[in-house]
Order: C-alpha cells, then structure tokens, then sequence
C-alpha cells in the first residue's frame, strides 16, 4: 500500500458552465465553434467539448440576434436596445456600432460576399447596411407585421434578399428585394401563402428554389423564375425550421444509398424540417413526401404559456460532413448523423450539448472508471456527461416531477446501476449502459430527498423523505435480460424523525445506516431491520449531510449551523467540531482514507427550513438572495486545521461528489456550474522545488552580473525573479554613476508591456518614501526618455499607477523648490557676515586696488588706518562697532581675517 500523502491543494476545472440560455445562435463556417446568446452576453463556445472560448459582453440588455461573417472574422449582434455592434474575433472587441431601428432587431444575416448586412426587426423594416462603412445603404418597408427572418441569395451575383414577417392574425408573407445598386429599391414580389410566423428560409443549390417554413404547419417551395409556389408541403406540425441538404453530404449519400438510385440532376433535392414535436423529417422536392422520420423523439418537448408544444427550435447543416445541428427548447444541442444500413436509415445522436442545467442539486460518478457524471437539476430528468467531452451522454426520463437525489453503484454481477428519488415520492432504479429504467419504488407519502445503495452486496438501497421515514428497498428479482421495469419492495421501514430527511449514508460493511434531518439529529440505525443504535445530539440547526468514515467508528455530519461534527458511534459523543464556514454546511465528506474532509456551503443570512423549501420544492430559481458566494473547505482531520478554501463558484454549492479510486471531487451548485477538482499537492511541491532551484540558480547569475558590471542583465534577471528591492539598489547605482546611463536604456528597451507595468508598480511604491524617491524619479525620467507616450499607455493599468505617482511626486518636486529658496537666504546670511563676497559688489579694479594696499603696508599703524578705511568702503553692510578706538588691536585681528577668507574665496 502506498504512504499516506495528505491533500494540501486543488487545481479547479470548470467542466460544465452555463453558455445558452435560449434566443439566437450562429454557428462557424468550418463547424468548430458557436457563438450563443446567454443572457445579456454571448459565448463564443467549442463544439467539440462544450468548452467557453471567449465571453463578449455587449451591454445590459437580452441579445436578440446573432451573424456571422463568411470568413468568421467578424461576430454582428443586436439586442433589445437596438445597437447593432460589430465584433472582431480576433481580438474580442467592438470595432464599431451604429442604431437603425425604431424597435428590437429580431434577425440578421451577413452577405455572402462580407460586405453588406442585412437586419429584420420589430418595426416591420428590413435594412441593408455596408459592414464598413456602418451606412444604410437599402431602406425596405412593407412587412405587416414583425421580421422572424431574413435571408442573403447564396449566389453573390444574385443580389436578392429575402425576408419572412407574421403581418398578424391568419397573414404573413415573404418579400424578395433587390439589394443592387443598378435598379430601384423596392420590393420584387411578395410571396403569399403562409397563415402564421414565417419561421425560416432556405435556397437550394442550384439557386432557383427557395424554402419558407412557418408555423402554420406547411412548407413552401418557389421558382425563382417565376416565383410561383411550386409546392406545399404539410407537416402536420409548427416548423420551426427547415435546411437544405448538400449533394455532396454524407446525408445525402445515405439518402441516395437508401433509394438505390442517385438523384436525377439538380431538380430533385432533400431538404430537413424540425418543429414542435421534437423529431427530425427528411423530405423529398420531388415528390414533396416523407422520406425519413425519427422514430422516438431525443427531446423532451417543453408547453408554452400559450399552450403550444416546443421541441426543436431552430436547425443548422453543418458544413464538411459534421451532420445535422438541432437546438431544443431546453436549451440543448444536438448533433445527428444520417446512417445507412440494409437499406434502412438510421438517425444516430453522436453528441448532446447542454447549454443551461439551472439548479445542480446532486451528482455522482458513474462505473468503476468514473468516467461519467450523473446530475440530478431541477428537471423531472437525469442527465449523464461523459467527462472527456463534456456532451451529455444519455438522459434518464422517467420522474414526473424534479430529481431531488441520486445514487451510483456496480452491481455484484458488473452492471452500472443508478437510483434517483424525485418529488413524484417515487424512486426509480436505471442501468447505466441502456439508460432504461428496471425498477420502480412506490410507497412515500413525501419528496424523496435523500437516497444510498449499500456498500458491499449492493443487493439494496436506503431512501429517506420528506413523511419522516426510513425506507431499506431490495434489488432481488432484477435479472439482466429485464425490458419492463419492475415494483420494488420495502424490506424495512422506520419513522426515523420527527422532520424531514436530508440524508442518508450506509456504513462500509453495509450493518448501520444514518440519516440526518432538519430535526437537529442524526441517528444510525441498524440493518436490514432498521433498529435503533445512537442518536447523535448537539447541532443546533437541521442537519444537511451525512457521511461514514470509511476506517473508523464514525459518522461526519453537516449542518445549517455552520459546523461540521465527527461522532463517536460507540456512545454517540461528539469527537471533534469542525468551525470555519460562513453559513450552512451543504455537503462533508471524507477523503485521503478517513484522514481528511471536504465540505461545501454558501455565504447566506437565510434561516434553513427556508433553504429546505428551496431544494424541496426547486423554487430557488424564484429567490434570489445577495452575496451568497459558494465555498469549498479542505480539512485535515487529526488537527482541525483547514488546509484550503476555494471560492469558484458565484453561488451556493448544493452537490457534492468523490470519485472512489481517483478522489477526483466535482461540484456543483446554483450557478449552474460543474467543477472538477484534481490534486495538485504533488504537482505543487514538485513546481515549488523547481522554482527554488531556478530561483537559486538565477541569483547566482544575478550576483556574477552585477560583479562583471553588466548592469543590462542584471536588472533583466532581477525582473526575472521579481525582487524590486535589489533591482532598487541596481537602479540607485547607476544613478549614482551617470555615466551608466546606456545600461539603464539598453535594460529598459527590452521589457516588454508586462514588465514595465511591474516597474511602473515598483517605482510608485518607491516614490511613496522620501529616501527612495530620487531614484524612482530618476528611473521615470529614463521612461519617458525612451518609450512614446502611444505606447505607454497601452500599458494595463497605467492610469492607477500615473494615479499614484502624480501627488508625491508633486509633493517631493515642492519640497526640493523650497530647500533651493532656503538656500538663497543662507547667501544672504553669508554675504551680510562677509563669509562671501556678493555677486554685485565692487569690480574688479576695485578689488584689484584692495588687494595691492593690503600688500604694500608701510608700517603696522598705516596699515591699520587704511585697513579700517577699506572696510568701510567694501563693506558697508558691516554692523558698525561701538567700541573705543584703543580696542583696535582687535580690530586689526578681525580684519585681517577677514580679507583672507575673502582672497581665498576669489581665489
């Protein structure tokens, strides 16, 4: 057995995010991404793994269209306040944005050619703008009603659009235009035959037909020679939209395969329609019938306020033999591929993109290899995503009310099994591999919240309720060969609380079950006959989350009261209090063999039984309380000591799930938002051992730089290491040296943007300190010398920092301009003491003479005569003396001595 290694850290994954809350949708050229409307943003989205590219946030409204570019360099949106904004890809921002309608613009497309955009809204307009110019360069009016779609001619050289509206009541129509510039601008014709919304236009490959599709229920084919109504074809269905199937698709090869003839030349064609049902038709021009219709439908089909049913929404042809694209009502992407096989064709589902799941309430992985996750949201379906792609596998439909709570095993015979409890007080058993449902338990007279197989026979599970019971189902009769799911039965019942049930945990080898309640109390019981063993008392708010150790004699618990307890299973004392959480404690399970816990919360002034409704009756979506911020907890054990909190989720934290071999944990909240979390410990020590080790290696180089005076790459290695207090002492060096100057620049001309934001960080921390500030304004000073003012502002951040830097160094400029006046009158000390001699005094013959009398003194007493005779002519700032004139022995000292230090000061 390998050594224990305790967990001391995490590296998140967001495996799931939330990029498709329903409205418009555009996908790339090639198929390799898809931009989504979510919210008040748009998701550049991966196909491949449903991953999020790049989020663009445009303003505070719901996007309400989406185009594309033919080459996919440009992203055209609108929403509801009618600004239309140009995107460029390549670098997520805005080029350019210009209103036009007098209402929302509801659909829009780009010009084969890239040049022209075309936009439908709810103001009955259809304009035609130059992408460059953001000019209208076509005003088209004439749409009774609100623009559902609008179509460029695939054809450049056909310069057609087409537009479909809802002109209100049994009324809509078709416009064609003329877009170009040679002929007037007004409407070609207009196509009547529709009694409801157009929803969608299609133009074969040849050009000459075109497709409307609406949801009165019919589909309308048009020479465009003529434009006469060539055919209509009945659905029986509101067709949300209808594609055009390439000749050289592997579609149509089936197609063709299936017919045992290939299409005669270009006036037969297939073309695809989806609507309200939720299935896919494939038709034929020719002969205007079925040739293909799904058999079982793969959505769930969603009724409106209005009453209608919605399947599929929309429907796209992907481009080089990707398949058939569908969008559901439900938020979901479809991807189809078309097979042949002994002349029957096979509609097969190859991936499921999920882009909105609401609330996560459980989750668990799947199968020994857990490389599937089952979630239970506020959906009366399961859905199960393979972790390598991210696309939802397979659904498990069978509730007639929300998933509350799930469960995984693999049964003694190798088969993955999975158990749900809903709100419908039913639980229901599935096999994994055929997503069918085996087993039905029928019995609660409440929401089943909580749910757990056994540990070791996995021969039963446990299920706990809102009606305060404690039910031990069996799996005995389940045989694999089952296709009619069939009753579960009840070995055991108990009345375990006196509230709810929140959750229940089997013990390792399968003897003991606890539950735990929003009574306060967790209680163990004992199996199969469910007699009670210990009741666990102390927390003062309702109990959450129940777990077995799996090494010891005890049970860990979670509760709203903001801690997590370890108990004793011998006497049912309390062994040790966990305290660090904000608000109630979701989930805490163990990990690293017993040695550690997670825990998950969330950050909530919300009393629990009002939590409790929320998950009971999935109405959180109706609630929406401020600042709740979901945290995940890492605890050690043995010291009570958390060793890691990790805030990457925006709100509570409902689910939580351990892989049993991995210890790969998953989290899951109201966000929306799956995150799997790996350990990182190893990784982390193996990271900081190497970087130490650079780190050493690098100051020694530092160190042999500065030795050989090579002050360039002394100071790039110190940016290297990010040690702003030697790279100060590098810079206040040459600053002493001003002859070093060219090593500054030569240094200073390498950083690029990210550095220099670091200098720019380290000089305003350095201009903050008197003592430091002559260097920093020096080091600026050399900044500005040598970059263009174009590019530093380019630099992120540079207004804070400028911010920083503008009022010291105000402050230290002032400071020095008061220290050179303090100088001025210290001259003026000096000039009026004769220490100096004043800049405006005698000339220099004056000087001259004074100099010649004081060397040719004839006698000590003329010398003294013409000594005081001079000084009162040179100096008649002196203060006069008051003394007699016998003290001039004196005198004759001070003068002396004065004139001295005023020859050595000329001199």
């Amino acid at each position: 057995m390998e050594p224990l290694r305790l967990k001391t850290n995490h590296r998140c994954v967001p495996a799931l995010q939330q990029f498709y809350t329903g409205g418009p949708f555009v996908v790339s050229s090639d198929g390799s991404f898809i931009a989504c409307a979510c919210g008040e943003s748009i998701k550049i989205v991966d196909s491949a793994n449903a991953s999020i590219r790049s989020t663009l946030d445009a303003d505070s409204e719901p996007v309400t269209a989406l185009a594309l570019s033919p080459n996919d360099a440009l992203l055209f949106s609108s929403s509801h306040s009618r600004q239309i904004r140009v995107w460029d890809l390549s670098t997520l921002k805005c080029v350019r944005s210009w209103k036009g309608h007098d209402g929302p613009v509801m659909c829009m497309t780009c010009h084969p050619s890239g040049g022209l955009l075309a936009t439908g809204g709810a103001d009955r307009k259809v304009l035609v703008w130059d992408v460059d110019g953001g000019y209208c360069t076509h005003y088209f009016k004439g749409h009774g009603g609100v623009v559902s779609c609008v179509m460029f001619h695939p054809d450049p050289e056909k310069q057609l659009l087409f537009s479909g509206s809802d002109d209100g009541g049994d009324h809509a129509t078709v416009r064609v235009w003329d877009v170009s510039k040679t002929k007037k601008k007004n409407c070609i014709v207009t196509l009547d035959n529709h009694r409801s919304a157009v929803t969608s236009l299609a133009v074969s490959e040849d050009g000459w037909t075109l497709l409307s599709a609406g949801r009165d229920k019919v589909v309308t084919l048009w020479d465009l020679h003529d434009y006469s109504n060539k055919k209509t074809v009945i659905t029986n269905e509101a067709v949300e939209a209808v594609c055009v199937i390439g000749a050289g698709s592997s579609f149509a090869s089936s197609l063709d395969q299936q017919n045992a003839k290939k299409r005669d030349g270009s006036q037969t064609f297939y073309f695809v329609t989806v609507g309200e049902r939720g299935i896919v038709r494939i038709w034929n021009s020719k002969g205007a019938g079925c040739i293909f219709e799904q058999k079982t439908s793969d959505v769930t089909a969603s009724i409106d306020e209005d009453g209608s049913r919605r399947g599929f929404t929309s429907a796209v042809m992907l481009a080089s033999d990707q398949g058939l694209l569908c969008v559901t009502a439900d938020q979901q992407f479809l991807f189809y591929s078309l097979e042949c096989t002994e002349e029957l064709l096979q509609l097969n589902l190859t991936k499921r993109l999920v882009g909105y799941n609401e609330e996560i309430v459980d989750m668990k992985f799947i199968g020994d290899d857990e490389k599937f996750l089952a979630l239970a949201t506020n959906l009366e379906q399961v859905r199960v995503y393979d972790l390598a792609s991210m696309s939802c596998s397979y659904v498990l439909s069978g509730h007639t009310e929300i998933v509350l709570c799930l469960d995984t095993c693999v049964s003694s015979s190798g088969r993955t099994l999975i158990v749900t409890g809903s709100k419908d007080n039913s639980v229901r058993l599935w096999e994994s591999e055929s997503a069918n449902c085996i087993g039905v338990g029928i019995g609660h007279m409440g929401a089943v919240g909580a749910i757990a197989f056994s540990k070791r026979k996995r021969d039963f599970f446990v299920s706990g309720s809102s009606d305060h019971t404690l039910k031990v189902w069996s799996m005995d009769g389940l045989s694999d060969s089952m296709t009619v799911p069939i009753n579960l039965k009840a070995k055991a019942v108990v009345a375990a609380h006196d509230k709810d049930i929140n959750s229940v945990a089997v013990a390792p080898n399968d003897s003991l079950v606890c539950s735990g309640s929003q009574d306060r109390t967790a209680c163990v019981w004992r199996l199969p006959d469910l007699v009670s063993v210990v009741v666990f008392k102390g927390h003062k708010r309702g109990i959450w989350s129940v777990e077995f150790s799996p090494v010891d004699q005890c049970v860990v618990t979670a509760s709203g009261d903001k801690t997590i307890r370890i108990w004793a299973i011998s006497d049912g004392s309390c062994l040790k209090t966990f305290e660090g959480h904000t608000s109630s404690v979701l989930r805490a399970l163990f990990v690293t063999r017993g040695t550690q816990i997670v825990s998950c919360g969330m950050s909530l002034s919300v009393a629990d039984f009002v939590l409790y409704n929320i998950l009971i009756a999935c109405v959180i979506n109706l609630i929406n309380v401020s600042g709740a911020d979901g945290l995940v907890k890492l605890w050690t054990v043995k010291t009570n000591e958390c060793v890691a909190t990790y805030d990457h989720h925006e709100d509570k934290v409902w689910a939580l799930a351990v892989g049993r071999k991995t210890e790969m944990l998953a989290t899951g909240g109201s966000d929306a938002v799956v995150n799997l979390w790996f350990d990182s410990t190893a990784a982390d020590k193996e990271d900081a051992f190497r970087k130490e080790e650079e780190g050493v290696l690098k100051g020694q180089e530092l160190e042999n730089a500065v030795s050989d005076a090579d002050y360039t790459k002394a100071i790039q290695i110190a940016f290297e290491l990010r040690r702003p207090h030697r790279l100060f002492e590098l810079f206040a060096e040459l600053c002493r040296n001003r002859e070093a100057e060219d090593h500054i620049d030569r240094a200073l001309k390498g950083l690029g943007n990210e550095e220099l934001r670091v200098l720019f960080n380290y000089v305003r921390e350095w201009n903050t300190k008197p003592k430091l500030c002559y260097v920093s304004q020096f080091v600026l000073f050399r900044i500005f010398n040598i970059f263009p003012p174009t590019d530093i502002v380019q630099i992120k951040g540079i207004g804070e920092f400028l911010e920083g830097l503008i009022p010291y160094s105000q402050r230290h400029f002032g400071r020095i301009d008061r220290l050179v006046r303090s100088t001025f009158l210290l001259d003026y000390i000096l000039s009026g003491m004769s220490v100096i001699e004043p800049e405006a005094q005698p000339t220099e013959s004056k000087a001259e003479f004074l100099l010649q009398s004081e060397i040719d003194i004839p006698d000590k007493e003329n010398g003294i005569e013409e000594k005081d005779h001079t000084r009162e002519i040179t100096t008649s700032k002196k203060r006069k003396s008051n003394k007699s004139r016998h003290g001039s022995h004196k005198k004759v000292k001070d003068v002396a001595y004065n004139k001295v230090e005023s020859i050595q000061l000329k001199a």
